[in-house]
């Protein structure tokens, strides 16, 4: 009797606390409710939750090395934060998967769509190509909660909300460019832009390598471009440049986040680094002064001599060999002090080198006075009738307009760094913006994708980089990925307020935008 008695009120007691925890009620989730940037263009929830675990299994579709790699990138980005080795093993079946990475053999969501599929058991990513499933792994990225972006050891618990996306891009072309011409910024600095762009599933980074204040990468049959024409920058400072084999590291690097590089040489104008190193790039055989300013439009080449075509196709050449990506950057733009009829004729000529190089030519809207090749590309900034006469000629069109898309435009008047010469463009002008409807004559149809960018005469480090582009950058990557129809700045301001604990996480700097709710 005394037994029964010391065991019943342990055994009732464990059917109480059994009782109370059944009566809990369960936490819901809501995948539609999560600050998921560019917005996916399809998302269904089903109320329950995955959870990362130190023993979950990441898998791939056996027999593909570039899958191993993306999968390998997820284990590796989500480790600093949890702490947990993730094993990987390819696979055929995702029966035992935790996470399963595969391709499908459709194009139903096109080149870089991907669909997410989450139950309680299993994440599903596919693709039709591996740069859809890494597009889709950063938005696995992103719905782990913000502390997977430290870089150190915290706490979880890690639960991924369950349910369907599926997504695509608006846009083919979705680009950053960086200035580091104007200031010179290095490998590890560039790397760090190129991983920032790709957790918003842009494809492009844009470097712009040549300008008056500097010459930013070896050329190896024209040397003093870079120990003379590289060796400033705006204000004086020492400058620098890029060997060869640290612009294919870059390069590389990119690809692996499945980015293209675009190189610009800027010219005829924007050239005094140049004619600064080759006194035989200027009409009268004397090398100019080196030019650490910010004025623009005094300088060009001399457009009527055989060395300066050799000079450029030289330059194309050993920048193409560096780089498998399918464009080159002619630049063109604020050439003031080259006669019209001077310009012209060098756009052409310019546009048969880069072609001759297999590269398809992009080039600010400037050059639409020219006669455009086939399947030139024409960047619009700033002129209206320079972009329709680009569409008249049948050119596609890369939006960048200044008054939304220069992130080298100050916040207000009293942000620091920056410039407010085209406007002052806080985070709500930055994304309420349709590249559609925005420059009379351009419609979507005219239009190759969309992209902001980032000059530096202001700018002189990674801290002041992050300070220009969050949280405007994400916006203008959602611009160009989520479809017109979705996107509103009530929703959005909610989402990019998520995200200000994002960038907390991770250290980077940012614009508390008054216009947030910040978290």
């Amino acid at each position: 009797m005394m037994t029964k008695k010391l065991i019943y009120p342990g055994i009732l007691m464990l059917f109480v606390i059994m009782a109370l925890v059944s009566c809990k009620p369960k936490v819901q989730s809501d995948l539609a409710k999560a600050a998921v940037i560019p917005k996916p263009v399809t998302v269904t929830s089903t109320g329950d939750y995955f959870i990362l675990k130190p023993q979950t299994l990441i898998s791939y579709q056996s027999g593909n090395e570039e899958l191993r790699a993306i999968a390998l990138y997820l284990g590796e980005r989500l480790k600093p934060a949890t702490g947990f080795d993730l094993k990987l093993a390819p696979s055929d079946a995702e029966a035992k998967a935790d996470i399963y990475l595969t391709l499908t053999g459709t194009q139903e969501n096109g080149e870089e769509g991907y669909e997410l599929d989450i139950t309680k058991g299993l994440v599903r990513l596919s693709a039709s190509t591996p740069a859809g499933l890494f597009r889709g792994v950063q938005t696995i990225i992103q719905l782990l909660p913000p502390q997977i972006d430290q870089l150190t050891k915290t706490e979880g618990p890690w639960q991924i909300a369950t349910g369907k996306i599926t997504d695509r891009p608006e846009y083919a072309y979705r680009s950053m460019m960086l200035d580091v011409a104007r200031h010179f910024f290095s490998v590890e600095d560039v790397k760090k832009v190129i991983d920032m762009i790709s957790y918003y599933k842009m494809n492009v980074l844009h470097l712009h390598l040549s300008d008056d204040q500097g010459w930013r990468i070896e050329i190896k049959s024209w040397p003093n471009l870079t120990q003379h024409g590289g060796s400033t920058e705006v204000g004086g400072g020492e400058g620098g440049f890029y060997t060869q084999e640290q612009f294919s590291d870059i390069v590389k690097y990119a690809a692996s986040r499945y980015i293209v590089i675009v190189p610009e040489i800027d010219m005829p104008g924007h050239t005094n680094a140049a004619l600064a190193s080759y006194p035989e790039l200027n009409c009268n055989n004397k090398a100019t002064e080196l030019y650490t300013g910010t004025e623009v439009g005094f300088s060009s080449f001399c457009t009527k001599k055989d060395i300066t075509y050799k000079f450029i196709d030289d330059v194309v050449k050993e920048i193409s060999a560096l780089n498998p990506g399918p464009y080159f950057h002619m630049g063109g733009d604020e050439s003031h002090s080259t006669k019209k009829e001077d310009y012209i004729p060098f756009v052409n000529k310019v546009q048969d080198i880069i072609v001759s190089h297999d590269k398809q030519v992009i080039g600010w809207d400037d050059i639409a006075i020219a006669t455009l090749k086939p399947n030139t590309i024409a960047q619009h900034w700033a002129n209206v009738k320079n972009a329709n006469m680009a569409v008249s000629q049948g050119a596609k069109i890369i939006m960048s307009p200044a008054t939304k898309a220069y992130l080298d435009m100050q916040y207000d008047s009293l942000s620091k760094p920056g410039l407010h010469w085209a406007a002052y463009v806080e985070a709500d002008s930055a994304y309420m913006w349709d590249p559609a409807t925005f420059t009379p004559g351009i419609t979507k149809e005219n239009i190759f994708g969309v992209e902001g960018a980032l000059w530096t005469e202001t700018v002189t480090n990674l801290d002041e980089i992050e300070i220009m582009i969050f949280p405007r950058l994400p916006g203008i990557a959602e611009i160009g990925w989520t479809p017109q129809a979705l996107r509103n700045w009530d929703d959005y301001k909610e989402r990019i307020a998520e995200h200000g604990k994002r960038f907390d996480a991770a250290a980077i700097d940012y614009h508390k935008s008054p216009m947030v709710n910040w978290k």
